[in-house]
């Protein structure tokens, strides 16, 4: 949902030899106008980023999962975008996504990756901070903008590669 070209050109290499990540469950998208969002998640999204201009969202269903991703624009001029799960009834943000410059992640995470890919250098990252505080680092390679190719978790201090595509 963000715009892909958020990174240097400098940074437009290939990620290349990397672990392979498995893929995400398959997930039913249905696009949703912001005037249409159910007023709880307006409500919590507002609420975790006031001023917030909503742009667009999504209905997200996967694995007997209900998910909408609210993409908006902070006062500032930001983009930013909210993952929510419907949880017995209830709307809980449950990751907070926005882009970031590879050289911007910290660095245990890009040596994480430079062990899994040595030659990574992503065109894309998007960093997603989880509802527990962990941080999960999305990197894209050049000709791959919907799935990331590598994914690598921050958490405690610790950076691990996943080997498996992140549930939100």
């Amino acid at each position: 949902m963000f715009a892909r070209s958020t990174l240097a050109p400098a940074l437009a290499l290939a990620l290349i030899a990397g672990p392979a990540l498995a893929q995400a469950p398959e997930t039913k998208i249905t696009p949703v106008e912001a005037t249409d969002l159910p007023p709880a998640v307006v409500a919590a999204v507002t609420k975790a980023a006031p001023g917030l201009k909503i742009k667009e969202a999504e209905l997200k269903v996967r694995e007997n999962r209900r998910y909408y991703d609210v993409e908006g624009t902070l006062p500032d001029g930001a983009e930013i975008e909210f993952d929510l799960l419907e949880a017995g009834g209830r709307w809980k943000i449950v990751e907070t996504q926005r882009d970031i410059a590879w050289t911007a992640t910290p660095q245990p995470v890009r040596d994480a990756a430079v062990k899994a890919a040595p030659k990574v250098a992503p065109v894309r990252v998007i960093e997603s901070t989880q509802a527990d505080g962990e941080v999960i680092y999305e990197l894209f390679a050049e000709g791959q903008p919907t799935a990331p190719a590598l994914e690598v978790s921050w958490k405690g201090g610790g950076a691990k590669v996943l080997t498996q595509a992140w549930p939100h």
